[in-house]
């Protein structure tokens, strides 16, 4: 059975990790080694970047909510309650944006909770 060298797979792989790292600074882009380093911390940073994001949106909308139900005299967690006991199922991103855009609809609900708290 002949031989098989590995030249040729080693070079794509290594020409894919070069192409990935491609726009970083001195070695990092140029060394195989040090680029596969770089690109594996990247992509790991990415990855939990991704995840990170949706907590950082999760945290203005409840910002926001907060914001806009204490300006109509409730904290957000009674307003949260308070909805949650009145059966409006709303999900934050869309409070968050009904508190900007629409403030009088807003404060309608915020109404509709301080019913249900107190």
């Amino acid at each position: 059975m002949a031989r098989i060298k590995g030249g040729a797979n080693a070079k794509k792989k290594h020409n894919k990790v070069l192409r990935l790292a491609k726009g970083y600074r001195g070695a990092r882009s140029k060394q195989y080694r040090i680029a596969k380093q770089s690109v594996m911390r990247a992509l790991s940073s990415s990855y939990a970047g991704r995840k990170e994001r949706k907590r950082q949106f999760r945290q203005l909308w409840i910002a926001r909510i907060n914001a806009a139900a204490r300006m109509n005299g409730l904290s957000y967690s009674k307003f949260m309650h308070g909805l949650k006991l009145a059966g409006v199922d709303m999900n934050r991103k869309m409070l968050s944006e009904m508190a900007i855009a629409d403030p009088e609809g807003f404060a309608k609900l915020v109404d509709v909770a301080k019913e249900k708290v107190a």
